[in-house]
């Protein structure tokens, strides 16, 4: 029999082989699969001497306070303004409107009239140059809307199908270096049957390369293997960050130990009576402690039948004591002594400071019921943060949740025109606008 001493390179150059094509191929198939990438649009047919671009960043740092290209606002719809108007009337308009009105000019009259005589700011600082790039901007046709879904709601929809996105890509990965591995079996199995067929002795096991030098001066598998790792690091980072912030099941101890199952659970008691802030107020408000001084004037202990393995009679008188202590409520002779104390409660739900949520508009005008996003308190022996209250859960509830009607006023107009809209009946947040950013940040 012969030998040949460049076996293992054979070998590592045919696998090399296979796998650069394994990876074209993976490569091309990602290339097929993925859209191509969105182009810069070129700026639409500009009036003459202005451009669109540029005219769009004016409109929006000077106009849009005020005007909106498809609609009213304070003041008309821009969109084809040009049309209406010549452009050097809309130069001494946009320069000084007040001049025009007090000369008589007839267009700057009706003009002033028909929008409830709403004085235009003056913007001598603007060129004619300028002007037209905001003329230019304005001549745009107008963008059909998206066939599949409206552009927040898809922008809502790529954000939670993110997540799915990524464990896609992190299982193909994974695929393909499993792929690699089983490959380099295969090919040296295949090589060394070729080798015997043909007479051609393999070199000692103990003359070979031990697999982690070989992995090492693989640089294709190295490169291969670091792409992964990286991925899969920013990942699982990606993920953990994530979750900052997010407090969901958060139940701290509070410095007098308040019973839902107790108050909202066993005796009923409506949350509003508590949190009667939450029916007109942004905010539902921690009770005053009058509100419970109400009933806890004549309560000063709990029935036997109250107290439970893990909280006695006693334990729940203990905390009748605290809120007396702190009101300056002595109970034997039932009057106010004036010594008060402070009660430190620990907040549990906490939303960013841009995020804006009014609990009357929910609560009132929604009919939303406590449990909805606070979870059953009526069983909660301590309270805790019952949902996630994430950007994700929000807008999932107002694509879910039908908005109430019956005898609503406020909404019976915009309901008739966005029904015949959305052929439907009834209408959900979402195509009432729930999903528009302003609704909600601020």
């Amino acid at each position: 029999m012969k030998k040949v001493g460049n076996h293992n390179s054979n070998s590592r150059k045919m696998f090399l082989s296979l796998a650069m094509m394994l990876a074209f191929s993976f490569s091309s198939f990602a290339q097929d699969a993925a859209p191509a990438a969105p182009t810069e649009a070129a700026p639409a047919a500009a009036t003459t001497g202005g451009d669109p671009v540029k005219g769009k960043a004016l409109f929006n740092s000077n106009c849009a306070a005020c005007h909106k290209l498809d609609a009213k606002s304070t003041g008309p719809a821009l969109r084809g303004v040009a049309d209406k108007h010549e452009k050097e009337w809309l130069y001494k308009w946009i320069h000084n409107s007040s001049d025009m009105i007090k000369s008589g000019d007839p267009a700057a009259v009706k003009l002033f009239n028909e929008n409830n005589k709403s004085v235009m700011t003056s913007f001598p600082q603007l060129s004619n140059e300028d002007i037209d790039n905001i003329i230019a901007y304005t001549s745009e046709p107008k963008a059909e809307p998206a066939a599949a879904l409206p552009g927040a709601q898809a922008g809502a929809d790529a954000a939670q199908g993110s997540g799915s996105n990524n464990n896609v890509i992190l299982g193909v990965l994974a695929l393909v270096l499993v792929v690699l591995v089983v490959m380099l079996f295969m090919v040296n199995n295949v090589l060394r049957k070729v080798a015997k067929a043909n007479g051609i002795e393999v070199a000692p096991k103990a003359q070979r390369t031990p697999i982690w030098k070989a992995f090492v001066k693989n640089q294709f598998l190295v490169l291969v293997s670091c792409v992964f790792l990286l991925l899969a690091s920013g990942y699982f980072v990606y993920g953990y960050l994530m979750q900052v912030g997010v407090d969901q099941d958060y139940q701290p101890i509070q410095p007098i130990h308040y019973s839902h199952k107790i108050h909202a659970g066993d005796n009923e008691i409506n949350c509003k009576y508590c949190h009667s802030a939450a029916r007109v107020s942004k905010t539902a408000g921690i009770p005053s402690l009058n509100v419970c001084m109400n009933c806890h004037k004549n309560i000063s202990e709990v029935a036997e039948t109250t107290a439970t393995p893990e909280y006695s009679k006693a334990f729940y008188d203990a905390q009748i004591q605290k809120l007396y202590d702190a009101v300056g409520w002595d109970k034997t002779t039932q009057s106010y002594t004036g010594k008060t104390q402070p009660v430190k409660w620990v907040r549990i739900h906490n939303l960013p400071d841009f995020v804006y949520f009014n609990h009357s508009q929910h609560v009132t005008v929604g009919g939303i019921e406590c449990q909805t996003c606070h979870g059953p308190v009526e069983t909660y022996e301590i309270q805790k943060q019952f949902a996630p209250l994430t950007m994700g859960w929000c807008v999932d509830c107002h694509r879910k949740t039908d908005v109430k009607m019956e005898g609503n006023g406020y909404y019976k107009k915009i309901h008739e025109e966005l029904s015949k809209k959305y052929g439907v009946e009834k209408l959900t947040e979402a195509q009432m606008g729930g999903l528009e950013c302003g609704k909600c940040h601020y």
